[in-house]
């Protein structure tokens, strides 16, 4: 295996709960209030609606809220990936990854582990430039069974979330995570952060009219057809696992702009300092742009 190629799931295309608009000539992030499902490619409108997508809104009445899924990996850090990381706004390259503890960073004598405070304490981190970056992979077609559909959130309500549900089913289920029938579900909160307007965020339960008794009792009849047909759960998550650390970044080069783009809008920033006087937000935007500065100096230019 080649090292230093991220080897991840194959992705057949991804979920959102937002897009990105044309707005007076920039293009902006928009939250929405339901999921889209799209397909891998772009035209000029935008990504193209992935077939799944029409035919689940018809069973949700035009709104789909809700996503039948089901899990590759019975261990949930397989299925949820999620760290810290520092991206370069202009490239979406990421600079430095890391879990609260310890990172991987960028700097002129390549790539070193580090000590990571997280973002509150981190002076690298100030101006909001760090943030939790996680993907959640999901299957939603018996027509590709090892295919899966991207979830990407910088968001901590979707990843608190779904990392506490993913740890909760598998520890109820005796680690059967993969024979569990899941949906993803839209859930709205406001906040004082939020002015009181609703934010959505993305949480893991089980498929509606399903128990959670009877959904063990059939995850464990599930998983002991599935060995008696031949079927190695346990050495798929080993390929899994070796795939993740091939590489030192855990980041497609294929997405990068779009990470860029989605996360890390330079247009937001413009916006909002026109919108509130310019002087705070103005202040706080060469902040971050002087600790890009500095960082794209020390990285070392990576092919």
């Amino acid at each position: 295996m080649i090292k230093g190629l991220t080897i991840t799931p194959p992705v057949l295309g991804r979920i959102s709960i937002g897009r990105v608009i044309q707005k007076d000539g920039k293009r902006l992030p928009a939250k929405d209030d339901q999921f889209t499902i799209t397909s891998q490619v772009q035209n000029k409108d935008g990504w193209v609606n992935h077939p799944l997508d029409e035919k689940l809104r018809e069973n949700n009445n035009g709104k789909l809220r809700q996503i039948p899924v089901r899990l590759l990996f019975n261990d949930p850090e397989l299925n949820l990936r999620a760290e810290y990381t520092l991206f370069d706004r202009q490239t979406g390259r990421p600079l430095c990854v890391g879990d609260g503890e310890h990172c991987q960073r960028r700097t002129n004598k390549g790539v070193e582990q580090l000590s990571c405070p997280s973002p509150d304490r981190c002076p690298l981190a100030q101006g909001g430039a760090c943030k939790p970056y996680g993907r959640l992979y999901v299957n939603l077609s018996e027509d590709d069974e090892l295919g899966t559909f991207i979830f990407r959130t910088t968001g901590f309500n979707s990843i608190r979330t779904l990392a506490a549900r993913l740890s909760y089913f598998a520890a109820v289920s005796g680690n059967k995570l993969s024979c569990l029938p899941l949906q993803l579900t839209l859930r709205g909160k406001s906040t004082t952060q939020s002015y009181r307007t609703p934010i959505y965020f993305v949480d893991l339960t089980l498929r509606e009219g399903v128990t959670l008794k009877q959904a063990v009792q059939d995850a464990q009849v599930i998983d002991a057809e599935l060995g008696e047909h031949g079927f190695d759960q346990a050495a798929l998550e080993v390929a899994a696992k070796q795939g993740y650390v091939n590489s030192c970044f855990e980041i497609d080069a294929d997405v990068l702009a779009e990470v860029a783009e989605e996360f890390y809008p330079v247009e937001i920033s413009q916006a909002s300092s026109s919108q509130q006087g310019g002087s705070q937000n103005g202040k706080h935007n060469h902040n971050v742009t002087s600790i890009e500065e500095g960082l794209r100096k020390s990285v070392t230019a990576v092919n």
